[in-house]
Parts: structure tokens; sequence; C-alpha cells
């Protein structure tokens, strides 16, 4: 541990560590499926910390075993308002295994990136543990597992359409999204002497009720019925129109309250909070983090989640890109909370004054890298709006996307004593500020973010997601044309070399995506010829739950038009298309040409494969059979 650190500068997490605070009993136990790092990057110290500013005890039990007597769920006794249960950073899912369903050998977010520290479902599994040995104690499940799993939901791993994780779980109440405003308020109402089962009126929480329950003028919401569980589990169109509404209501400013039947009760899904404040987003990250794991890992090894971040700072929430594959916009929602100038500095200064510091900010950035300050002109236009996206399939017209703020604060950043370079680690939206007319980008300072950036803030590789090059594959993305990427390609080739820089772009594919054939994989192999680039970073589609590209998977409909869309389904047809990626290599050549020819798009092919003497066998085969 750092010498000029005390044990009780972290949450407590052990009794002996509640002892030297001199408590008997804390008022909320926090469960976590990741190894406890006070950072704000890591969910449960920030609801740990927000709670404890306002007074709570509070602990945190992480990766907690459930497999043997589970003395670890025992060990702390029971609080005095509530468990909280997270299963950490990521669905543990997604953790655990990979896009063809392979158990992943690491977990980033545990010590030494050993895996085998949380269970499947982790947020079902600490739940059921915390409701059989207290039954009286009310559980309050969140993170992105819990809040991408608050409806009806198609579980890629088991192949099965699950009901909302609050029925799985028995949990008592579900808070989706970011959660301090919910969780604050829950503390106070259980703190009030306020049961669980009486507590309906909070934003961003979901609760189960009795039909016979049901009140319909909590807080003056206006609320609406999707299709029942049941239903759902019947019919894949109608499972998959439920999405549109879910989706619009989770992006809108003024939501309505969402019910679900499923077996006699009813689902309740509260409206959102409202955007947060700068000053509420400031006091989140202004918290007294250490910003260092536990001590009580010391001797297990790092933590590889925590070193990725360890060294870069979240300057806002939210993203407006509505991307059909991504779940940033279901769990933090499309409008963007900003940080203060004046906090994200105090932030970059607490950096320098860590031990292994060395003068290098990893990221200065966000979910995407640039959206700082960007929202509405007119915030009336905002309250009526209910589009998934604020910049597909065109940008919204009431959308302030200039750049200025952006550039003086990475301006101010490079500035900060002991800090010799802000790299940008976050992902561009480089359609935010290509493609424009002169005067657009002389008013939003398009070109002058370009150029700093470029010049700046790449530590010799820019990452960027162009995802495909198919029109019709990038419509079902929400992402724009390639046309723009070429552009930012240009405008990035052309500021490294007047800055006498040599940088790559480092651009990210998706292959197998819901709308993706193999003709457009081959075309898209093709575009990664023509540019130069050997794809190292590629994915296979993998369905998460709650996003668009998901729901078709599932349904093989489109949620908002409910016509039929192609989806590569079988581990045969993902294996095809992700094999794509690989054109260069050898052992791919005669593969790829059968497989084109099967499609009747062998002159792909031609273009394609790199070896001459391959090509002239194609030209020789073509030749014999126009002749005979």
């Amino acid at each position: 541990m750092n010498r000029s650190r005390k044990i009780t500068d972290w949450l407590p997490t052990t009794l002996k560590e509640m002892e030297v605070r001199g408590w008997q009993q804390p008022d909320i136990i926090i469960i976590s499926g990741d190894a406890y790092v006070d950072h704000p990057g890591f969910g449960h110290a920030v609801i740990g910390r927000i709670l404890e500013s306002k007074g709570y005890k509070v602990v945190i039990l992480p990766q907690p075993n459930w497999r043997d007597d589970l003395r670890d769920f025992k060990k702390l006794g029971k609080p005095r308002l509530f468990f909280g249960v997270t299963a950490g950073c990521m669905d543990s899912m997604v953790n655990h295994y990979t896009a063809s369903r392979r158990l992943r050998s690491d977990d980033a977010y545990t010590p030494g990136g050993i895996a085998g520290f949380r269970p499947d479902y982790a947020s079902v599994v600490y739940s059921k543990i915390l409701k059989e040995l207290y039954p009286d104690i009310p559980v309050i499940i969140g993170g992105i597992e819990a809040s991408l799993r608050r409806v009806t939901h198609y579980d890629y791993w088991s192949d099965s359409l699950k009901p909302s994780i609050l029925v799985d779980s028995q949990a008592d109440m579900l808070v989706y999204g970011m959660g301090e405003l919910a969780i604050i308020e829950i503390a106070n109402q259980l703190n009030n002497n306020i049961p669980v089962k009486s507590i309906r009126n909070i934003p961003q929480t979901v609760y189960k009720l009795a039909v016979s329950e049901i009140e319909y003028d909590i807080n003056n919401w206006k609320t609406i019925e999707i299709h029942s569980h049941e239903q759902c589990l019947k019919d894949k169109k109608t499972y998959a129109s439920n999405f549109k509404i879910i989706e619009e209501e989770s992006n809108k400013l003024a939501a309505n309250r969402i019910l679900q039947k499923i077996g006699n009760d009813f689902l309740v899904i509260n409206p959102p909070y409202p955007v947060m404040t700068e000053k509420q987003i400031d006091t989140s990250f202004d918290l007294p983090y250490t910003r260092l794991p536990h001590p009580k890992y010391e001797k297990r090894g790092i933590i590889p989640a925590y070193e990725m971040i360890k060294f870069s700072v979240n300057i806002h929430r939210g993203c407006f890109g509505g991307c059909a594959f991504c779940t940033i916009s279901a769990h933090q929602g499309k409008f963007i909370a900003s940080r203060s100038e004046q906090s994200i500095i105090k932030e970059l200064e607490l950096l320098t004054e860590l031990p292994d510091f060395k003068g290098y900010i990893s990221d200065l950035g966000g979910p995407s890298a640039n959206m700082y300050q960007m929202k509405g002109k007119d915030n009336n236009i905002c309250n009526k709006c209910k589009r998934y996206s604020c910049i597909h399939p065109t940008i919204c017209n009431n959308l302030n996307t200039n750049h200025l703020p952006l550039v003086q604060l990475y301006q101010k950043a490079n500035k900060i004593k002991g800090v010799k370079k802000v790299f940008i680690g976050s992902g561009i939206r480089y359609d935010l500020f290509v493609g424009k007319t002169h005067q657009e980008s002389k008013e939003n300072a398009y070109e002058l973010y370009a150029r700093e950036l470029i010049s700046n803030h790449v530590s010799g590789r820019l990452k960027v997601a162009p995802e495909h090059s198919s029109e019709n594959v990038l419509k079902i993305m929400r992402k724009p044309s390639m046309r723009l990427f070429y552009e930012f390609k240009s405008k990035f080739e052309k500021y490294s070399r007047e800055a006498g820089l040599n940088q790559q772009i480092i651009p990210y594919f998706i292959s197998s995506h819901p709308g993706c054939e193999l003709s457009d994989m081959a075309m898209l192999a093709l575009e990664t010829k023509k540019l130069g680039f050997k794809p190292e970073q590629v994915q296979d589609f993998t369905p998460t739950p709650m996003t668009l590209a998901t729901e078709i998977y599932y349904s093989g409909y489109h949620p908002y038009t409910l016509e039929k869309v192609y989806v590569a389904k079988s581990p045969e047809q993902k294996k095809d298309q992700n094999r794509f990626f690989f054109w260069y290599k050898t052992e791919n050549h005669q593969w790829i040409h059968t497989t084109l020819k099967n499609i009747a798009k062998e002159e792909i092919a031609l273009k394609l494969l790199p070896q001459k003497n391959f090509q002239k066998q194609i030209i020789s085969k073509q030749n014999f059979r126009k002749k005979h």
C-alpha cells in the first residue's frame, strides 16, 4: 500500500476495517463481481462514495465466493438498509464468453487477470443467495447487467428469451442507467422507514406489482403498456415490436412509464431522471476516490481493466450516436452530461500526483471522444424528440456540434504541470466534423479540432470505427457512409504529414452483423485491401441484451419496420464471414475463391486475392469456360 495512504481511505471491505472506523453495522453492503477499485470508472466505487457522501455507512463486498458455504455473504452480517448488487462493469456473460460462446481464459476486472472469480449471470446468483440468507433485507440490483436486462430480453448464451432480470434474481428493485440519483433516493426512503414494496415514485427504477396494485397517477407520469412476456415468447415479431417503444422511451427527455405483464404481475419501468446537470455530474466525479485498487490485492497481481484507465479521465456521459450494436445509449442515455472544465482539470492534476505517473494521459474522452458539451440548441425541440440518434440518418439541425470547447480543454490539459502529453484513446466520431462546408467548419471549429487532435493527441495509432463498407449494412448499423471515412483518412494523413509524424489509423470492423451477407463481407475485404489495411481489430458480432442488432438477430425482424432481415446465425455462417477479414492469408485463398464462385461473385475473388499465380489460375478457368 502507498505509505501516504491509510486503510480508512478506502471504503471498508471486512469486519476489521469496519471496526477501525468504529462501526458496529453497515447501513448498506454493495456486492460486486469486480475487484474493488476505488476509482470513478468502477460503478461500485461511485455508488459507494455517493452514498458515503450522504452520511451512510457503506461496505464493499467484492467478488464473494458463491461456491462454498457462503461465508463471504455472511461475514459482514446484515446491513441496516439494503444490499446493493452489481455484476460489475460488464455483463457477466460478455465477461466470460467470446462471440463463439467459448469460455474466456482471463478476466480483466480481477487481480492477475484470473478468470473464475464471478459466476455466470452474477446479478441473479448473488441476489438469490442474499434473498435466501436475509429474506427480510431489501436487495437492489443495478449496474450494466441489470440495466440492460430490465425487460424481456434475448440471452445469446442460453439462446433463449428471458424475462426481466428482476424476476430471475428475486430482487426487490432494479436501478437502471447511471444510478447515483436513484440510489440516494432509495436509501433516503428506506432510512425514513418506508418499506421497499411501497417505494414506487423514484425515476429510473424497476419493480414488480400485482395487477390489482397498479397505480396510474404517480408523479403525473403517463403510462404505456408493451406486449407481455408471454406474448413475446409466442411470437418473435411481437417481441421485436416492443423494442421500438423501449428504445424511444429510454432516449426521451419526457419519457413515459412502461408496464409489461409477466404472469400475474406487472413489471413497472419508471422513466429516467432528467439529464444530470453539470453540478450533479461534477459531484459524482469529485468524490474522494483514492483512484487505486484496494490494498488487499497487492500480492495478487495487477487488475488489467484498472491499468487501462489508470491515467485516463472521463469528460462526459451519454452518446447520441445510437449505433445498432451498442449498449451505451440504453444504459447512459443519448443526451450528453458534461463535466465542468474545472472538475476535469482538477482530476488531471490528481493524476500527476500518483506515484507511477510518467506524464502521459492515456485518454481524455468518454463513450465517444468528441461529444463534450454537445446538446440541443433549443431544448423545446429536444423535449418533443424521440429519435434514437441525433446524428443518424442525418445530423439533427438542432444539435450543437461545436468542437471549440474540446479544443480548449485539450490545450489547457496539455499545460498542466507534470503532463507531457494528452492522448485520446476513446473512439472518434469523425462524421461530426468531416464532410462539412468551409463555413460550417469555421463556425464549429471542425478543422481546428481535426488538426489539434491529429497533430498533438495521437499516441501513434488512432482508433476509429467505420464498422463496414456496405451501405445497406451501415444503414442497419446506424453508421455513416464509408465515404466519410475516406475523407477522414485523407485529413489524418495530411495533418500527420504536416506535423512530421508517422501515425496510423486503426479501423474497427464487424462481421456477421444483422443484414450482412457473404457478398458484403467480400466487398468489405476488398475495401480493406484498397485502403492498405490488414485488419487487426476485428469483431464478430456478439448479441448483447437491449440493442437493436440483438433484437434483429433473435427475431429476424427490424423492430422499426417489422420487415425481415437476413442474419448469419449458425457458427459456420459466422465463422465464414469473419474469415473474409483474413483474405491476405494464403490458406484462405482457395476457400475465398470457391465461396465467391458459389454465390456468383467470382469477379471479387479476382480483385481480392493477392497471389498472381492464383489469379492466373482463375483467369485460365474463366477463359476455358467461355470457350466451351
